[in-house]
């Protein structure tokens, strides 16, 4: 699933630099070599990137 068209950015992508980026949607968005256009993707993409990061917090079941 593309989170933002005008950047043809993967939903995969995203949460990939998001594993790798400590800042926003748009820090990781310039990881990637990109930048928003017209920012309608931000909000969807904070809330990927939030996620991502809350996926790699939980301690992994033993």
């Amino acid at each position: 699933m593309f989170i933002c068209i005008c950047n043809a950015i993967r939903e995969t992508e995203l949460r990939r630099a998001a594993r790798h980026c400590s800042g926003d949607a748009e820090a990781c968005y310039a990881m990637l070599g990109k930048r928003p256009q017209c920012g309608s993707c931000l909000c969807d993409a904070d809330d990927v990137v939030f996620e991502e990061r809350e996926l790699g917090l939980t301690p992994a079941a033993a």
